[in-house]
């Protein structure tokens, strides 16, 4: 076996070329060979133990994978310089693409760590409130960069320092290229300093066409899922330059505002005779009202003496003022209302519309679905309840009512059309 071994190195060392070809032929199997037991072996290993010891979720950002790259790659860059017969240029090619693609793989690493260091960040019960994404992609910008000069310098075999002396001169330049990304990490640092707006935030920005939550702040975009599902992206720097309406202030207070008026019609707005103060007096809310009222009514008038005879010259009750007290204590007793927060049933300057009486509230919840139907069952009981006190909702007519309305005029005149000639003969005469 000896012998054959010693002929066979003999018949090589005659054929250079066949002995550099061979070098390089079992220096590929051995940085195969490396990277086969580094990834089937270590790196299969290592994720068993995550799996039964660790997060498995943290697999899926392959950071081991990426470094297990650098072994193979460290093979070829020591084991060419024994390869005999080589160029020297070829040795140096080799060596200088190996130590760039280190960089790299080292670079790629990084940043999958800093997406693990996002990730575990995120669960912490105020991540909502100070996100570190956008940071974290400055810092991965920064790595690239240094990467990038650091495989350019290694590629070319020169020193780095060589290059960074050439970026001042191209500051300017810089700052042209990379203008959106600072002005987009000055935006996230006023964002997160000032607390403007957080993951989970209802932001509404009308010239953008975005209402909805905040579900991503980074770097360079905040999205925003509208109430239709979509999603809309809005540069960082918008929330700064741009007004905006953050409705985060009512989901933490516990109240929404209801603000909505009632259109009455003035003309059937007059005063309660004695029979309507009496048909109110069944209502249990307006009870000790009426009472009041009244009370408050006769000792103003009694003061008139003689004058009070007259009654334009007296106090007396309506019926757009006792609704409005009905409304107040209708929102007093309504378990839907928040009843520490502003309550007023007030009346707005007539409109060609109508008379504005206008219900300023809160509900008990901010829930979107529960609002709705609190603000809607108001409404209902309000608009059924107004015959009751001989008042009117203004709407404009209608084809109905202009069809009804030619109807009745039709059907009062018809008797008069049809009534016979009493004196034809006089007529004829």
């Amino acid at each position: 076996m000896k012998e054959q071994l010693t002929i066979a190195l003999d018949w090589l060392g005659k054929h250079p070329e066949l002995q550099t070809l061979a070098a390089c032929a079992a220096l590929i199997f051995a940085a195969w060979l490396s990277n086969w037991i580094v990834k089937r072996i270590l790196v299969r290993g290592l994720y068993r133990l995550l799996r039964h010891a660790g997060d498995p979720q943290l697999q899926d950002f392959g950071v081991i994978k990426r470094l297990s790259n650098i072994v193979p790659a460290l093979v070829l860059s020591i084991g060419v310089n024994a390869v005999p017969g080589l160029p020297e240029a070829a040795v140096t090619v080799v060596r200088n693409v190996c130590g760039g693609f280190i960089v790299l793989t080292v670079a790629l690493a990084l940043g999958a760590v800093l997406d693990i260091i996002n990730l575990l960040y995120q669960r912490r019960a105020d991540a909502r409130i100070h996100p570190i994404k956008g940071y974290l992609q400055v810092v991965k910008i920064v790595v690239y960069a240094i990467a990038t000069i650091l495989i350019i310098a290694t590629l070319i075999d020169r020193s780095p320092l060589i290059l960074l002396s050439g970026l001042g001169a191209m500051a300017a330049v810089l700052m042209l290229i990379f203008q959106d990304t600072l002005l987009s990490l000055v935006a996230s640092v006023q964002i997160t300093s000032n607390d403007l707006i957080r993951v989970g935030d209802w932001v509404e920005m009308p010239q953008l066409n975005a209402d909805g939550d905040v579900i991503d702040i980074a770097l360079h975009t905040v999205k925003v899922q509208n109430w239709d599902k979509t999603i809309t992206s809005i540069p960082t720097k918008r929330f700064i330059s741009d007004s905006f309406k953050n409705w985060r202030g009512m989901q933490e207070s516990g109240g929404r505002r209801i603000k909505r008026s009632l259109f009455l019609d003035q003309q059937s707005v007059h005063f309660l005779d004695a029979e309507e103060r009496k048909r109110l007096y069944r209502f249990s809310l307006l009870e000790d009202y009426l009472v009041n009222k009244r009370k408050e009514i006769d000792e103003w008038n009694a003061k008139l003496a003689e004058r009070g005879q007259e009654p334009v010259n007296t106090r007396r009750a309506t019926n757009i003022g006792t609704f409005r007290a009905y409304v107040e204590r209708y929102l007093r007793a309504h378990p839907g209302v928040h009843q520490n927060m502003t309550l007023l049933v007030r009346q707005l300057s007539p409109t060609a519309d109508g008379l504005p009486l206008e219900i300023y509230c809160f509900t008990n919840t901010v829930v979107w679905a529960q609002y709705e139907a609190i603000q809607s069952d108001i409404f209902d009981h309000l608009l059924a309840i107004l015959p009751e006190f001989g008042l009117r909702v203004f709407q404009h007519p209608s084809g109905g009512d202009m069809r009804d309305w030619r109807q009745s005029l039709e059907s009062r005149d018809a008797p008069a059309l049809q009534q016979p000639d009493e004196h034809p003969a006089e007529v004829e005469g």
